[in-house]
């Protein structure tokens, strides 16, 4: 089994590449075939309805499978070295949902097409996504999208014990991934409702995620965490570095 479990967790995360790439155009309006103002037109009230379904499976998903409580319950079913790989699938699976079944409406808010305003707002866009990704990189990209631990099951070996990093971005901010985020949802040279509705609710989501995943970030680490939570802001970046 170790070798299926290996190649379900390369095959987990090879299709996550290609979520977030497409998330990128999603967002972006560019170089995907279906996107955030490019699709099936319907009217307002539905379009709002499937919308908000459609980023609600993702939120309860992405959220409760991501629990303590959950995963001691979900591990009697799914053998540990490929929880965090289906984890990363059943996330696949909810974005594939919105990509496919989101539904542009409304009017345009702002239209910044073509003025200069429009290539900051667009690097500030890539940059968001860049510290996205940087940022799973400063922690464990690896773990967090379970490639670690099938690599050690593999080998046969216990995962080592995840200890507090808190290297470069997480000396600013303690959430830089949904800080890119946030910065790439937000940062377009034209703003439509439907956009604006997406950039509202993932902003409410991240807000609940956050204090969701410090919840249980305290239970592991304790006073670690309760002392870097003081000394570091939660989402907006600090200019000064507050921990050595």
């Amino acid at each position: 089994m170790r070798i299926v479990f290996a190649l379900y967790g390369v095959l987990c995360y090879l299709m996550f590449l290609g979520t977030f790439l497409y998330a990128v155009g999603f967002v972006g309006n560019f170089l995907v075939p279906k996107s955030m103002d490019v699709g099936p037109s319907t009217s307002t009230g539905l379009a709002i309805i499937i919308d908000l379904a459609v980023l609600g499976v993702f939120a309860v998903q992405h959220s409760v499978m991501a629990r303590q409580g959950f995963k001691r319950w979900w591990t009697t079913l799914v053998p540990p070295p490929i929880e965090r790989s289906t984890y990363v699938l059943f996330t696949n699976l909810a974005l594939i949902l919105l990509y496919w079944q989101w539904r542009p409406f409304g009017a345009v808010l702002w239209d910044l097409s073509g003025s200069g305003f429009s290539y900051v707002l667009w690097a500030l866009c890539a940059l968001g996504w860049l510290v996205v990704l940087i940022s799973t990189f400063l922690i464990d990209h690896f773990e967090l999208f379970g490639l670690r631990q099938v690599y050690f099951n593999f080998l046969e070996k216990a995962v080592p014990p995840t200890a507090l990093r808190t290297p470069m971005f997480y000396k600013y901010v303690r959430h830089p991934i949904y800080f890119g985020f946030t910065v790439a949802f937000w940062a377009t040279p034209v703003m439509t409702t439907a956009h604006l509705l997406f950039a509202v609710a993932t902003t409410a989501y991240m807000l609940i995620g956050i204090f969701l995943e410090e919840r249980d970030l305290v239970a592991h680490f304790q006073d670690a965490y309760r002392d870097y939570r003081k000394q570091v802001p939660m989402l907006i970046p600090s200019i000064k570095r507050r921990i050595d």
